[in-house]
């Protein structure tokens, strides 16, 4: 295929670079820099580059202000955007010269709504496709070639024609066999960020834990984070990987609240574990907020389909549900609760806004027992069902709220 990137400095050559051998001529364009390459042509503008192309790939920087790099203290300033500058223009200028029968392709990071916000009335004269990329310094031709996952963003998330034309085309390419991930823009502006995010957490806890053995003594850091790095059931593996409710039960959250009395007495100089509880709060706000609004909007009450802290048990002890059902309490409406296992057998006999708190088959996914999600009581028609699970449908007469799908047409039913 023709191939042209705008873009082809420190990131974007050893990319382009790597198109090359396989059979497809690379042209590509930067302002600031000689490509110096023999696998790519260089053109001196936009409009020569992408003469021709098949595939235009946009590898241009989305820069912070220099302050806020992260090698000098940043926790003082008031956050910023990214600096979509650059893309913008560079978006402007090749749509002037590209046409249908061209696929432009903006890998840069970006944060969650900026493509459908700022960049798509930008590409009228062609067609669009966010692909964001996991590469780092130092190993970007690797990276390039051997990645965790590819992620292509479409308008509606679907696996469009421009879609699977980027995805043939990689599979020329690529030495592994990735995943390929496609969603909406939104969606994969979010995986991108997050996967880094993500990086930066698992460092920041890791980091804590050798924090604490300096403070503490008699801690080797190297066994904990060993000890934590094999256990790949719940921790590394992908347990907890679905949104729902919040954490729970006896131990999670007092664990929590005790570590931020250990980080006060060790004086560690910072307390994640408050952070961490705060938006466990928040969140049951959050969803709290949402039922009342739909339950005075109705007239309707609010039912809360599981009090325990999980399916199948009957301890109330860190219960995300009572958390939840506080809040909606503050908030003008008292839930009543249903749960055989602990004795909450308030069968709903009239409409009714119903948050379904519990997902046996979410909660025990890690275990070898095929548990199923399973209803306390018959819901009313005219009900509104709240799923923060996104498992739960009907046939029946009731609107099913899909929590934290906000596809268009996709989230309610």
């Amino acid at each position: 295929m023709n191939i042209t990137w705008i873009g082809a400095g420190k990131l974007g050559k050893p990319c382009a670079e790597a198109m090359a051998p396989q059979g497809h001529s690379v042209k590509g364009y930067d302002p600031y820099t000689r490509i110096g390459s023999p696998h790519i042509i260089q053109f001196p503008t936009i409009a020569g580059a992408v003469n021709g192309a098949d595939i235009v790939f946009v590898a241009v920087p989305t820069p912070h202000d220099p302050n806020y790099d992260g090698r000098m203290p940043t926790a003082h300033l008031q956050p910023k955007d990214f600096d979509y500058t650059t893309v913008k223009e560079v978006l402007a200028e090749a749509n002037q010269y590209m046409n249908k029968n061209q696929l432009l392709v903006l890998i840069s990071t970006v944060l969650p709504g900026t493509t459908r916000q700022q960049f798509v009335e930008l590409t009228d004269s062609t067609r669009f496709v966010y692909n964001p990329y996991l590469i780092a310094m130092g190993s970007v031709a690797w990276d390039m070639v051997n990645p965790e996952m590819v992620m292509i963003g479409t308008q509606d998330g679907t696996e469009t024609g421009d879609a699977k034309q980027l995805t043939d085309f990689y599979k020329t390419i690529m030495e592994n066999d990735p995943r390929y991930v496609i969603g909406t823009w939104d969606e994969c502006e979010c995986i991108k960020v997050f996967y880094n995010t993500w990086i930066s957490t698992k460092i920041g806890l890791s980091n804590m834990i050798q924090d604490v053995a300096e403070r503490q003594g008699n801690i080797n850091v190297d066994i904990v984070t060993e000890a934590l790095a094999g256990s790949t059931m719940r921790i590394m593996g992908p347990q907890y990987m679905r949104a729902g409710m919040g954490d729970g039960g006896g131990c999670h959250p007092r664990d929590n609240i005790a570590l931020r009395y250990m980080a006060q007495e060790l004086d560690l100089g910072y307390d994640v574990f408050d952070s961490i509880m705060n938006a466990r709060e928040i969140q049951a706000e959050n969803l709290a907020r949402r039922l009342v609004d739909l339950a005075k909007e109705h007239n309707y009450p609010i039912y809360i389909h599981g009090k325990a802290y999980k399916p199948n048990v009957d301890y109330l002890d860190g219960s995300y549900s009572i958390l939840v059902g506080h809040y909606c309490e503050q908030h003008g409406i008292a839930p009543t609760y249903i749960d055989p296992m602990t004795s909450d057998n308030n069968v709903p006999t009239q409409s009714c806004v119903m948050l379904l708190a519990h997902s046996a088959s979410t909660t025990y996914q890690y275990t070898a027992n095929n548990n199923k999600d399973e209803l306390y009581c018959d819901i009313p028609n005219n009900s509104i069902v709240v799923d923060p699970w996104r498992k739960f449908s009907t046939d029946k007469d009731i609107k099913v709220i899909h929590y934290g799908n906000t596809r268009l047409g996709q989230g309610t039913h």
